[in-house]
């Protein structure tokens, strides 16, 4: 990205169902402006209701970007998105309009800013063998080799978290180099790679009126056909419990019951618990984050704080 193109760009992020989508159109309605989604499920298409993909009348109100990108079978990296978001923002940059980068997944956002590690490919004959012995063992064993080789990592990652356990022992199997270290070496090596961008992070004021949001926004869902969505997806051949689409809160549990493991009432249970804790993990992580500034996500002079941060990007 060329330092001499200003960048015309603004950041809306927050906890899930906290209304970004809402403010993104409201100010698409103010300015000429284009919306890169940072989403890491509404990349994948057919993953349409349970993502709270925008109606198609919204898609073509406003000009979206990396949304149904690429099909569920396939993976949808941190990586690959900070590369086409920077992209994108350029090109929206250089025809006179504002990027709204717009989502709650946290990874990309950082990936964004920050910049990304440059790590080995995937090796499917590793992904076997480390498939092989946590079938042996389990995957809060596997946890504890990591925790012994990245210490860092293992701290950040739960025990039962197969899929990020599986690539940090992977690169390290790889390289010789733990993750952690690959990421520290990185990040100082991909300064140019770094795109400093206007963060507007919304924030509830009540955290049980977010909750019965999260119960609420799940429930309509599954009444506009959720779980017909997860049966269609169920029967593309390439897909299974593990692709990483359907780790996707909601998903994952509703995949559990047509396995029959689960009743309805505690599926239901089960996925809301879930994404509220998404959201408790995703308000942790800008509690952390001392770029973004803070706003309460239903005060009243939400719309217009956003507008002047807005024109003084603009200048």
């Amino acid at each position: 990205m060329s330092k001499a193109l200003p960048l015309r760009c603004i950041c809306i992020t927050g906890p899930t169902a906290c209304g970004k989508t809402d403010l993104a159109l409201a100010l698409a309605e103010r300015y000429p402006a284009e919306i890169v989604s940072m989403d890491s499920a509404m990349v994948y298409r057919g993953m349409d209701i349970g993502t709270a993909k925008p109606e198609a009348d919204v898609l073509a109100s406003v000009p979206h970007h990396l949304i149904d990108v690429c099909d569920p079978e396939e993976a949808y990296s941190a990586g690959r998105f900070a590369h086409e978001a920077r992209g994108l923002i350029g090109d929206v940059s250089a025809r006179g309009k504002l990027a709204l980068v717009v989502g709650g997944t946290m990874l990309y956002l950082k990936a964004l800013r920050d910049g990304i590690a440059r790590l080995p490919a995937r090796d499917a004959a590793t992904r076997a063998a480390l498939d092989a012995e946590a079938e042996a063992v389990g995957w809060p064993a596997m946890h504890a080799q990591l925790a012994a080789v990245d210490p860092a990592a293992a701290a950040r990652i739960e025990p039962t978290d197969r899929q990020r356990i599986q690539r940090a022992l992977e690169v390290f199997r790889l390289t010789g180099r733990s993750l952690s270290e690959l990421q520290r070496r990185g990040r100082a090596g991909e300064a140019d790679a770094t795109m400093p961008i206007e963060t507007l992070a919304l924030i509830p004021s009540d955290r049980q009126q977010l909750a019965d949001a999260i119960a609420q926004r799940f429930r309509a869902m599954v009444a506009r056909g959720f779980i017909d969505e997860v049966e269609r997806l169920r029967r593309r051949p390439g897909l299974s419990a593990d692709s990483p689409s359907m780790r996707a809160v909601g998903y994952r549990q509703i995949w559990a019951h047509l396995d029959g493991r689960y009743d309805w009432p505690e599926t239901e249970q089960r996925a809301i618990a879930a994404t509220r804790q998404l959201a408790k993990r995703q308000l942790t992580w800008l509690r952390k984050d001392p770029t973004s500034e803070r706003v309460e996500h239903d005060g009243p002079d939400l719309l217009e704080h956003a507008v002047r941060r807005i024109d003084a990007i603009l200048g």
